[in-house]
């Protein structure tokens, strides 16, 4: 073995020793590639996303609601978290995840189904039909977010960008950017257009069967190769990091990952960087204790109350109309709500 080689395989030890050391101070590698994502950024041109809308020769500093500095770089790129877009089902019997999985649950005209965490922590997007009606399913894992919508005739995917940590998708038609928390245009040719929303709630696959035993159950055929029993973020869901940064912390006063569910509508003002409309949130530990809850709401009275049997939030019209609501980590609401 000469001098050189000798030093070439010195080096890639002590590059291993390294990384090995760097991953076990993560807490595992999982939580590695979350603390070091901007490491990806070499791979990809993390300007795509704005670049595509710029084709259109439209003025991003006109039609942009949020401060364009404050629209991060995920790690992935554009489409690298591929959306399920031509989504295949298993039923109760088929389908292989366990009764304790997390699912998002949709109802639209009578027909019910079920879109697992496992599967939505790798792809986040699912346009789907759904009772006749063309519908995007969202899932955002950093920040727990959950937003369906009618799509009408365009797809949704993923945009490798983050707002306030949070999911921005993006329109196929015309490249708009969405934040999903507000299901807001925020760049782009359909800037502070609201998406219409549907209904979707979080609970488990087996709390959601015995309600809808015909249910509908996404299936891992998804045409990507992925482990969707694996979780893919460490001790993200239950520890307190935000990986990306966001504002108003000062104002939580809960737990960073504890869940709450929202409701929000929108008003016609446009304020730059900001939700403007009315907004409530409802901490689930509290509202388990309590049982239910009446707020004032935009000019009426609205009703939140904890399902025992589905073990989540729902938020209803005094009429018992669903009011569409998502779950979030609690480090959400201040950071998209407060002002």
């Amino acid at each position: 073995m000469n001098k050189i080689t000798k030093i070439v395989l010195s080096t890639i030890s002590i590059a291993a020793i390294s990384l090995t050391t760097m991953v076990v101070k993560a807490g595992g590698w999982d939580n590695f590639k979350l603390r070091y994502f901007h490491l990806t950024s070499v791979l990809h041109d993390r300007d795509k996303e704005l670049e595509d809308i710029r084709k259109q020769n439209i003025n991003l500093a006109k039609y942009s609601r949020i401060d364009l500095t404050e629209l991060l770089n995920g790690g992935p790129p554009k489409d690298g978290i591929p959306s399920i877009d031509n989504p295949k089902f298993d039923n109760a019997r088929t389908t292989p995840f366990a009764k304790d999985e997390l699912v998002i649950g949709v109802v639209v005209n009578g027909e019910a189904k079920a879109y697992p965490f496992g599967i939505m922590n790798w792809h986040e997007i699912v346009n789907d039909r759904i009772g006749d009606v063309n519908v995007t399913v969202s899932y955002c894992p950093l920040c727990d977010t959950i937003v369906a919508f009618d799509r009408n005739n365009t797809t949704f995917g993923v945009s490798g960008k983050l707002y306030q940590s949070c999911l921005v998708m993006f329109d196929r038609a015309d490249e708009t950017l969405y934040s999903q928390p507000w299901s807001m245009g925020i760049v782009g040719a359909k800037v502070n257009r609201e998406l219409n929303r549907i209904p979707a709630i979080k609970t488990t696959l087996g709390a959601w069967l015995e309600q809808y035993p015909d249910s509908k159950i996404l299936s891992t055929d998804t045409g990507y190769t992925r482990n969707y029993q694996d979780y893919p973020y460490g001790t993200y869901y239950t520890d307190d990091r935000v990986i990306f940064p966001v504002r108003h912390k000062d104002k939580l006063n809960l737990h960073p990952k504890a869940i709450v569910s929202y409701i929000w509508e929108a008003n016609n003002d446009i304020v730059p960087n900001s939700f403007s409309g009315t907004s409530y949130q409802f901490p689930h530990e509290q509202l388990k204790q309590v049982g239910e809850k009446i707020v004032e709401f935009n000019g009426r009275k609205i009703r939140a109350r904890w399902d025992s049997n589905l073990a989540t939030v729902i938020v209803e019209e005094m009429d018992g109309t669903i009011v569409p609501s998502s779950t979030a980590f609690a480090f959400v609401y201040p950071a998209y709500f407060d002002k």
